[in-house]
């Protein structure tokens, strides 16, 4: 009988499990988990534990629209609010990207940003970038959609 009450946990928790792909927490479907981008986007040493990123084949501003209902959304002054920026502003300093491939993979164009913050329990647990549109991870061509960069905060 045990064995049996162990499979059926097992089947429970898989079943959950499948349930969240093509979801981010307080985003629609669909996003995948895209783990090509850490070594790129993320500082070296800590990105496994603090970092992740998923692709979107959604725009921006469909995205943002979506992120109206999320309780959890930090509303802060200026917060979540889509703006052109340059390409090493929107991904940072910290990744291991090649920044002049970045800049050349992006030519005139300026990629959107938008930056927020989510909350659980009353304190601030992720921020998150989102851009559109995103680089393919050889930086040879942008790809249509929006990538979005969490960070957990500890």
């Amino acid at each position: 009988m045990r064995p049996l009450v162990v499979i059926c946990l097992l089947l429970s928790g898989m079943a959950a499990a499948a349930a969240q792909v093509g979801s981010v927490r307080g985003v629609g479907a669909p996003w995948r988990e895209a783990p090509g981008y850490l070594p790129l986007l993320a500082p070296t040493g800590i990105r496994q534990s603090a970092y992740s990123v998923y692709v979107s084949p959604l725009d921006l501003e469909t995205t943002l629209r979506q992120l109206d209902s999320d309780a959890a959304r930090v509303r802060a002054p200026g917060a979540w609010q889509a703006r052109p920026a340059l390409p090493w502003d929107a991904f940072g300093q910290a990744g291991g990207y090649d920044r002049s491939a970045m800049a050349r993979v992006y030519g005139a164009r300026q990629p959107r940003v938008a930056r927020g913050a989510r909350m659980e329990a009353g304190r601030v647990v992720e921020s998150w970038t989102l851009v559109e549109p995103y680089p393919d991870t050889t930086l040879h061509r942008l790809e249509p959609g929006t990538i979005l960069i969490v960070l957990r905060l500890p």
